[in-house]
């Protein structure tokens, strides 16, 4: 009985650590993606809330000592919201890394919670927090999303662009007003021409408006694709080679 005891005890810290702010988890091994969570506040004075992050972890097979590896932030669509973590491996960078463990990214894929949307404060506070607990190369760290995760790519991007060193948007829609912050970072975005959830024009005006800007950026469209634009985009090995050739240093 005192031995039933003391695991559950064990086992009630153990939660509670990986659920407080400051206190590292376990490390995930190289070559493995693992299902984590993290506690943060955001907002401030009386509108400050608390947020459970409940994310997957991925962490590149070439992650050795004394070596900094890039990040990437992957932002599901709104099919994937919910309590099911494993939703979440459905599309994209979290379903490539369950069969290929080279993949050279630290990835973070969080969930969405059913009804909601992407938070710029809550992503920021998580990619910090990640970025701090493992040896992440600051200046090459990269966003990307489908669908309502593209929607979210744009809008984080254009909030924090000192952040990231490029960024994927793949069929969502932005402010074109955020066009002159965009134009801080290189971003391709991808739009099937027949997409009738998220119209091509969206994308197109995003693009638009950030040339104007000044910006570095460009669109492919893929004629005759629906909105599943983003299948074609994450198994094309030069995405990932596109992303990687940009860093914060190099601007």
């Amino acid at each position: 009985m005192r031995r039933l005891f003391r695991k559950t005890r064990f086992v009630a810290l153990l939660m509670a650590v990986m659920m407080t702010p400051g206190v590292k988890a376990e490390p995930v091994a190289p070559g493995s993606q693992l299902a984590r969570q993290y506690v943060v506040k955001v907002g401030s004075g009386d509108e400050t809330r608390e947020v459970t992050l409940r994310y997957w972890l991925f962490v590149p097979k070439g992650y050795v000592a004394g070596k900094r590896v890039p990040l990437m932030l992957f932002l599901h669509g709104a099919g994937e919201r919910g309590d099911d973590l494993e939703l979440v491996k459905k599309w994209g960078p979290p379903k490539k890394v369950a069969k290929d463990a080279s993949f050279p990214f630290l990835l973070i894929s969080p969930q969405c919670k059913k009804g909601e949307r992407w938070d710029v404060q809550e992503m920021v506070a998580l990619v910090k927090h990640v970025a701090a607990a493992y040896r992440v190369d600051h200046a090459r760290m990269y966003c990307t999303g489908l669908s309502m995760g593209g929607h979210g790519t744009w809008a984080l991007l254009a909030a924090h662009p000192e952040l990231f060193a490029a960024g994927i948007p793949i069929c969502g829609g932005g402010d074109p007003a955020t066009a002159k912050s965009l134009a801080k970072v290189p971003l391709w975005a991808f739009h099937g021409d027949k997409d009738r959830s998220v119209p091509l024009k969206r994308s197109e005006q995003m693009v638009a408006a950030i040339k104007e800007a000044g910006g570095d950026v460009r669109l492919t469209v893929y004629p005759g694709v629906g909105h599943n634009s983003w299948s074609a985009t994450y198994a094309n090995p030069k995405t990932y080679e596109w992303l990687l050739s940009h860093s914060r240093k190099a601007r």
